[in-house]
């Protein structure tokens, strides 16, 4: 078992399936992109979100059958913006007339259902949680530091600060050894980031669209309470659904909320094929 994280999911869902390592060119950036490839009716991408990456979601995600996968690792960049920027530009040159299901971690929920708004791309978002990052009580319960860090301008905007100081890695999982896991991981928490792009994020208003969303939220989310984004799911006008993933941390491994949030996405899937 080379994946460290496949360790913490459900005996039964454990594949052991290594993706195919692909590089897509964005702006003299080279993007990594996992994959699993399939001759089927549907695509899926899935997207990370702050303080993870496409490694630790592979072992999450790898069971889903029915659909081409693609999950993708969003590069180090100036601003939160250029993460939507990237993304457009990833579901436009993938693009293949097949329907498009976007999977959104953590904060890449609303990225997701940005993207699919302003790309019309996207048959249906399926999210674990929908941070506005405009909306104060959001901004307290996912960050250590102030508000305030959206004033920040000049050159502290280029200094950066370890993730683990800025998301509180004992929260992102109900296993202790998971959390821990997450927090050393050169990727996830041992990963540096920008004031700049921690400000561009909070500062940031999204726009969202028509596209149908499938809010699939952890019951047990000490990191990001359900609250948070049921307050953005209300405020859409596309078509929306609730799902809780019973027993599930942030981080969703436990049973029976991880066979749920397979079973929901197979359903997804199956209504789009």
């Amino acid at each position: 078992m080379t994946n460290p994280y496949e360790a913490f999911i459900p005996l039964k869902h454990r594949t052991g399936i290594e993706p195919e390592h692909t590089f897509w060119e964005w702006e003299n950036k080279r993007v990594h992109i996992a994959r699993r490839r399939r001759e089927a009716p549907v695509r899926v991408i899935v997207v990370h979100g702050l303080g993870t990456h496409s490694g630790a979601l592979w072992p999450l995600v790898a069971a889903i059958e029915g659909a081409d996968l693609a999950a993708i690792d969003l590069p180090k960049t100036p601003l939160y913006d250029d993460w939507l920027r990237l993304l457009e530009a990833f579901i436009s040159s993938e693009d293949d007339g097949r329907p498009l299901i976007l999977i959104g971690a953590g904060t890449g929920g609303l990225l997701c259902a940005e993207a699919a708004h302003r790309t019309g791309l996207v048959a249906h978002v399926i999210a674990t949680c929908l941070l506005n990052p405009s909306d104060q009580p959001t901004r307290r319960a996912l960050f250590r530091f102030s508000p305030l860090t959206r004033l920040i301008q000049g050159r502290l905007r280029n200094r950066e600060i370890p993730v683990t100081r800025v998301l509180n890695f004992s929260k992102i999982s109900r296993s202790p050894a998971l959390s821990k896991l997450c927090a050393a991981d050169e990727f996830s928490g041992a990963s540096k980031i920008t004031w700049g792009f921690l400000a561009s994020y909070v500062q940031h208003k999204a726009k969202l669209g028509a596209v149908p969303v499938t809010l699939m939220h952890p019951d047990h989310d000490l990191l990001t309470p359900v609250e948070l984004s049921l307050r953005t799911l209300s405020r859409l006008k596309a078509p929306t659904d609730v799902v809780m993933l019973k027993d599930c941390g942030h981080f969703p491994i436990e049973e029976p909320g991880f066979t749920t949030m397979l079973e929901t996405v197979t359903a997804v899937i199956a209504r789009n094929s």
